[in-house]
C-alpha cells in the first residue's frame, strides 16, 4: 500500500493535490501527516523525503517526491489520472504544469489557509493578472471539453492541482466570473475536499508566516478553526 506524507491540512496546498487525487480515485494509501513548522522543516522532513518537503509518496522501497512527480508515477499505475482523450490529456498536462510553476502572485498574496475568511485591502496588478489567467484557463477547459471538470466529465489530475485555489477563492473572497466560481464550488463539494476541510478546521497548529500574511493583505473577518 502507498504511504503519502503530507503537511498540515489547513496550509499545505502541495499536499492536498496528490492526496485529493488518490482519495477521489479510490487509490489505497496510508496518510502520514507531519506538521509543518515556522522556518525550516528540512531536518524533520529529510527522514522521509530527499528534498525535505511534503508531499512525498513511498511505494515499498520506491520514493517519489514533488506533487507532479507523484502524479506521473501514479498515472503509470492507475487509469484515469489523466483524461483518456489525447487532446484533453495534452491540455490537462499543460494546465497542470502551469499551475505547478506559475501563479506566483496568487500564491504569495493568498496562501492557502482553509479556516479563515479575509477581505483583501485591494488587488494589485500581479494578482489581477493571475486571476485573469486563472479564469481564462478554467473557462477554456470547461467550454472545450464540456465539463463539469476541467478536462471533461471525470475528475483528474488537473482538477487536483487547482483544488487549493478553490480554498483560496473562499478564504479571500476572490472576484471571478460565475463559471469559475461555480467550478470552484464543485471542487469544494467533492467528498475528499469535504474531509480535508473538516480536518483542516480541527487543527490547532498555527504557522505564523501564513497567519501574518493573511492579516497583512486584508482584514480578518472570520476564523472558523478550533482555537489554537
Amino acid at each position: 500500500m502507498y504511504e503519502l506524507y503530507i503537511g498540515n491540512k489547513n496550509y499545505s496546498s502541495w499536499s492536498l493535490r496528490p492526496w485529493l487525487l488518490m482519495a477521489e480515485q479510490g487509490m489505497p494509501f496510508e496518510e502520514r501527516q507531519v506538521a509543518l513548522r515556522d522556518g525550516s522543516s528540512w531536518d524533520a522532513f529529510r527522514t522521509f523525503a530527499p528534498n525535505g518537503k511534503v508531499p512525498c509518496l513511498r511505494d515499498g522501497d520506491t520514493v517519489v517526491w514533488d506533487s507532479l512527480g507523484i502524479v506521473e508515477y501514479l498515472a503509470e499505475r492507475h487509469p484515469g489520472v489523466w483524461p483518456g482523450d489525447a487532446k484533453a490529456r495534452a491540455w490537462a498536462r499543460c494546465a497542470t504544469a502551469e499551475m505547478h510553476s506559475g501563479f506566483t502572485a496568487l500564491r504569495g498574496t493568498c496562501p492557502m489557509n482553509c479556516g479563515v475568511r479575509v477581505e483583501l485591502h485591494g488587488i494589485d496588478a500581479p494578482l489581477q493578472r493571475d486571476l485573469f489567467r486563472l479564469a481564462e484557463l478554467w473557462n477554456e477547459g470547461l467550454a472545450r471539453f464540456g465539463g463539469p471538470f476541467l478536462a471533461g466529465p471525470a475528475f483528474s489530475a488537473v482538477d487536483a492541482f487547482f483544488a487549493p485555489v478553490a480554498w483560496r477563492i473562499l478564504s479571500y473572497n476572490l472576484p471571478l466570473d460565475d463559471a469559475s466560481l461555480a467550478y470552484a464550488q464543485r471542487l469544494r463539494e467533492l467528498p475528499g475536499m469535504r474531509r480535508w476541510y473538516a480536518a483542516a478546521l480541527a487543527e490547532t497548529v498555527r504557522l505564523q508566516d501564513s497567519e501574518d500574511t493573511a492579516r497583512r493583505v486584508g482584514s480578518l473577518r472570520e476564523d472558523l478553526r478550533v482555537p489554537a
